[in-house]
């Protein structure tokens, strides 16, 4: 966790200065570059970005950034949508390849320890969880033969369905309600071979219906059916919903955004979900230069 925390403190750092700093306002919004990767755990991350600094290179950080603000609504822009959705829009940009790294990293966890389930959680609302969530299903999804499952578990405040733009007839309330079938209400998102378990209805009891036994046996379920199962959960400070959701996760993947994400509400975070449980941990936002690959 030492790298970690090193990323985190320089993270705050940058924060501060950039707050006294005065910048220039920029016309438009700009383009998603890489997000910043660090896994804590067995296997550290490898920088891949053509210029990702030397620093990172060294501390064995995959250095990276998704440049842009979250629409904080629940019906964004289509510019943050796309956002969402940039591993499947563009397969080959620098994104794309940032969490075919982290794809990559926890497939070698995964040779040590079984790591079928995978949530995604952050510690605030707004830090990019669920364009984390969506990004690591969309490139797991690319494997040939692979199965992959993206479920969204963030039955108060959704965002999967519209960010894919489905249909969602039958969703995540319904199975564990028992109103609806798992069959019936799992969806393929287009343009990928990845299986989508939505939320239709925003049910009055969420909670409670993440600690349900049913939701364990929807786990084991699909964990027989599918290779990979990515879970989209709620920020992590002030519900209960991820510390119990990520207790019946083979691991977690954590979200932080450079210049919101308070240190800390990080460290507290984590210290909620248990640092061991942490297999790998995403910095949004970043500022930094790369460039996606280019062939001959």
């Amino acid at each position: 966790m030492g790298k970690v925390y090193d990323a985190l403190r320089r993270a705050e750092e940058q924060r501060t200065q950039r707050i006294q700093e005065t910048t220039d306002s920029a016309a438009g919004i700009p383009a998603p570059v890489p997000a910043s990767v660090v896994a804590p755990g067995a296997v550290p991350a490898a920088n891949t970005g053509a210029r990702a600094p030397a620093r990172a290179r060294k501390e064995g950080s995959l250095l990276a950034s998704l440049r842009g603000r979250s629409s904080g609504a629940a019906l964004a822009s289509a510019s943050d949508l796309n956002k969402r959705r940039i591993a499947l829009l563009q397969p080959e940009s620098v994104v794309a390849e940032q969490f075919r790294t982290l794809r990559g990293r926890i497939d070698s966890l995964a040779a040590t320890r079984p790591i079928c389930t995978i949530a995604v959680t952050s510690a605030n609302r707004g830090d990019g969880k669920t364009l984390a969530a969506i990004s690591l299903s969309a490139v797991t999804a690319m494997q040939p033969g692979r199965r992959v499952l993206l479920i969204d578990c963030d039955m108060r405040d959704p965002g999967v369905s519209t960010s894919l733009g489905l249909r969602v007839d039958a969703g995540l309330a319904e199975v564990l309600s028992g109103t609806a079938s798992i069959d019936d209400a799992i969806c393929k998102a287009d343009g990928a071979d990845l299986d989508v378990l939505a939320v239709r209805s925003v049910p009055q009891n969420p909670s409670e219906l993440l600690a349900s036994t049913a939701m364990v046996d929807l786990l084991a379920k699909v964990s027989e059916v599918y290779d990979r199962v990515v879970v989209d959960l709620p920020p992590t400070l002030g519900l209960p919903d991820a510390k119990g959701m990520s207790e019946l996760c083979d691991g977690v993947v954590f979200m932080v955004r450079a210049d919101q994400t308070p240190a800390g509400d990080v460290e507290t975070a984590i210290e909620i979900l248990g640092r061991d449980r942490i297999i790998g941990l995403v910095m949004n936002g970043e500022s930094a230069e790369s460039a996606p690959y280019a062939r001959d």
